[in-house]
């Protein structure tokens, strides 16, 4: 059965100060999206969707596409503010993209197998690339509810020079009992890590606790209710300017609802990323270590 790899790559990087996913990390000039299209390749992948900006087309085809042709067979869908369900529009001044949910479901005429979606700018750990692409091998088609995703402790994630967005799990025999979205994480002298829930408030986090990096496997029937989701998002949402639709609170919703089951891989990988200017020092350090 064909696997795909959805990659999520039209972020503007506004905290970064430019494009994170085509930015040479690796000693020999290497992104950290080269180092998941090898590993997703070793892991047995066969096909790629790059979620893209029409703005950065043509240097992400060049910088990116045309050096992994003969490797994958290779798709592209584009994240546009403009791209909504019919009954709606964009509110006057909204410039921020709608968020992970909406990158998605770009894809939607694209993909029609199970597939994994990550994000262009995190290294995942070559570790979880095989064991998600066995279980998509598993997984029904036609179930819109069956799901997975890999899960890192909340404590590896973060910033040393900036608070983070991250979808904080819940686990109960091994499935996602829920996933709360917080934002503006980030740990005090003290080591106490604090972040913002959906309700506004700020909350203690454990940092033992596994939280959402956006590597999630789904079917093709996901589409569906991520649709769904969506419009109920716009429909609650979206006339505000920089509220955003994100996959951890979408897979929440359908949990809750019983409408979906989420399996938590385990992973001896390990996850870093650059949110800030000042972490790319320390990937770079980081993949210096990698064997290669």
């Amino acid at each position: 059965m064909k696997t795909t790899l959805l990659v999520l790559a039209a972020g503007m990087g506004s905290r970064y100060g430019g494009l994170k996913q085509i930015d040479p990390m690796g000693p020999n000039g290497e992104t950290l999206l080269d180092y998941s299209l090898q590993d997703a390749h070793a892991a047995g992948f066969d096909k790629i969707v790059f979620v893209i900006r029409r703005d950065f087309e043509e240097v992400f085809r060049e910088k990116v596409g045309v050096r992994y042709a003969d490797m994958f067979e290779i798709t592209y869908a584009f994240q546009a503010l403009e791209d909504l369900p019919d009954g709606f529009t964009v509110p006057e001044g909204r410039v921020k993209p709608w968020g992970t949910a909406h990158a998605i479901l770009a894809a939607r005429e694209l993909i029609s197998e199970p597939f994994v979606a990550i994000n262009a700018d995190d290294y995942y750990g070559a570790d979880a690339y095989p064991r998600i692409h066995d279980y998509l091998g598993e997984m029904d088609p036609t179930n819109a509810g069956d799901m997975c995703m890999v899960g890192y402790p909340l404590r590896n994630t973060l910033s040393h020079h900036g608070t983070v967005n991250r979808g904080v799990c819940r686990l109960r025999d091994g499935f996602l009992e829920n996933v709360e979205e917080h934002t503006g994480i980030g740990a005090d002298v003290e080591g106490t890590i604090q972040g913002e829930n959906l309700a506004g408030d700020m909350v203690a986090i454990d940092g033992e606790a596994l939280v959402s990096m956006n590597f999630w496997g789904f079917t093709p029937a996901f589409f569906q209710p991520l649709e769904e989701q969506f419009i109920r998002f716009l429909k609650e949402k979206g006339n505000e300017l920089k509220s955003e639709c994100y996959i951890p609170t979408v897979v929440d919703d359908l949990i809750r609802e019983g409408k979906a089951r989420c399996e938590v891989l385990p992973t001896t990988g390990e996850w870093f990323g650059v949110t800030y200017p000042e972490d790319k020092a320390v990937v770079q350090e980081r993949l210096q270590k990698l064997r290669r």
